[in-house]
């Protein structure tokens, strides 16, 4: 079941993609963040917090910041401390905070920084080969894997649920963040019970929440993934936090905060470079979240935007050293359900997605725009979504919950959609081998229609350089100036003799497992 689409043109539009980000490549080359020297404090092992419950990567590189040699990079300084005190990495990282130790000229970290570099992206490595070995003895489930939200704000309570949801026939748990974390810069340390509209993200949460699936796991002779959300001002601490605990999928997008939170463009994408190689280091699928312009924008005016924005995605991640098979594209089914012949329009979006990126674990965002408090209403809308899923092959597919216009979904609420899930998947499961597309009927066409305006919408990209077509509102119909936002003040030059030995070791983008 095959769209007659023009190769040509999918061809042209991943050449335009690579002149969209080519000028940003070079930005990230001369630039780092205050976010991704705190992920590196935290590969080196620099956790906890002060007695006044600040973070002690913040406190180590605000104490650089103020004395002027964040250009230099925290790993350079925190190895120096090491070195002229003798202490261990956490002790070192905290001297440095309070007294700027390590700072004298005659004292070098640079090997220190290599060699344990080395050392903590073993233990990534490590982590990634347990999950790998879980999945092989266990199994996983058939695509399209079912993934459900849990996240009540207490990580205690989210456990049983998530146990509740795996047993269900869940696939995927997906733990949402409190709302707002991703405009804190700084990550909550510990166990938390106090989020707002979903849970904080921290590494005691996500160690605790991968303990429990994999204990589940073990009795349903089935592996479950487990994801949560690395955007935000937090981006690359979080990332390292998963990789260190054992995460399958993130959220990892690259124009969402731009557009929904308001952070800085730079920030956002300088950020966004170095998790994605360590995303890739570490195996873990990333999700890129175009399914959210749909919700601000006209799906069937806009879809090309979802379209154009795949391919600037797919390259960023190409770029950042990740395979297509950790590629979690995003795209949704929010056409509006009174447009006529809007399931043919359905279909055609995502079979045209599905196919441009046969090799990426596509994910296939539920209706809920133009969902309502009528759940019968909600739950036929949801039933047309789970149809399309299993008809074009995408991999990944949140379930639709028939309240979501209403409350947080209740574990029964959950149970519905996964059982509506395992009928229509069930009972369609191999309906796209005995179907084929009228090569000039409405889905060809539209899918047609929808390839031409990607390709036009990214020449124009290109010519205007991303920065600027994002300014213009190219995305979702959200403007965002490259000055504006949050973060920018986090972007910093970096110093003739910086030093990222993470980032230097994670760029070797044909073998990276082989680093160590």
């Amino acid at each position: 079941m095959n769209l007659p689409i023009d190769e040509a043109k999918v061809a042209r539009a991943r050449q335009l993609s690579g002149e969209v980000v080519r000028p940003l490549l070079a930005y990230f080359a001369r630039h780092s963040t205050v976010a991704i020297e705190r992920a590196v404090l935290r590969l080196y092992g620099v956790d906890g917090v002060d007695a006044d419950g600040v973070p002690w990567p913040n406190r180590v590189i605000d104490r650089l910041k103020a004395d002027g040699r964040l250009g230099r990079g925290a790993a350079l300084a925190l190895g120096e401390s090491v070195v002229a005190t003798g202490l261990g990495v956490q002790a070192a990282a905290e001297a440095l905070a309070e007294a700027g130790a390590g700072s004298a000229a005659n004292v070098s970290g640079a090997d220190w920084a290599l060699s344990e570099a080395r050392k903590a992206l073993a233990a990534v490595k490590a982590s990634r080969q347990r999950r790998a070995a879980l999945k092989g003895r266990l199994g996983q489930g058939p695509t399209p894997w079912k993934y459900l939200i849990v996240a009540t704000g207490n990580i205690y309570e989210d456990v049983p649920q998530a146990v509740l949801a795996a047993r269900q026939g869940a696939d995927v748990i997906a733990v949402i963040r409190s709302t707002g974390q991703s405009l804190i810069d700084y990550v909550p340390y510990g166990h938390t019970t106090y989020g707002t509209g979903g849970t904080y993200a921290t590494g005691a949460n996500f160690n605790l929440m991968r303990k429990a699936l994999d204990e589940v796991g073990e009795e349903l002779g089935r592996y479950i993934q487990l994801t949560n959300y690395a955007s935000g001002l937090c981006m690359p601490e979080i990332t390292v936090l998963a990789a260190q605990e054992g995460l399958d999928m993130l959220l990892n997008d690259a124009l969402y905060g731009i557009l929904f939170r308001d952070i800085n463009i730079y920030r956002t994408l300088t950020d966004q470079n170095f998790s994605r190689m360590l995303n890739a280091f570490a195996g873990v699928i990333i999700n890129t979240g175009e399914d959210n312009y749909l919700t601000t924008a006209d799906a069937f005016e806009q879809g090309h935007t979802v379209l154009a924005s795949q391919f600037v995605n797919e390259r960023f991640a190409a770029e950042a050293g990740m395979p297509p098979s950790l590629m979690g594209l995003g795209h949704a089914f929010e056409m509006n359900p009174a447009t006529e012949d809007g399931l043919l329009y359905e279909i055609a979006m995502a079979q045209l997605v599905r196919q441009v990126f046969p090799d990426a674990p596509i994910k296939w965002m539920p209706p809920t725009k133009h969902v309502s408090g009528n759940v019968f209403w909600t739950y036929s809308h949801n039933t047309l979504f789970n149809l399309v899923g299993i008809l074009t092959g995408q991999t990944i597919e949140l379930l639709g919950i028939l309240t979501e216009a209403i409350h947080t979904p209740f574990a029964s609420d959950r149970y519905l959609a996964l059982k509506n899930a395992d009928y229509v998947f069930n009972y369609a499961r191999h309906l796209s081998s005995e179907i084929a597309f009228a090569p000039d009927g409405r889905i060809a066409t539209r899918a047609r229609q929808v390839l031409d305006e990607a390709v036009t919408l990214l020449e124009q990209v290109a010519a205007d350089g991303l920065v600027t077509a994002v300014h213009k509102a190219e995305f979702g119909d959200v403007s965002r100036a490259p000055d504006g936002g949050k973060g920018l003040e986090g972007v910093f030059e970096r110093g003739p003799d910086y030093l990222n030995p993470f980032a230097d070791l994670l760029a070797a983008h044909d073998r990276p497992l082989e680093v160590a």
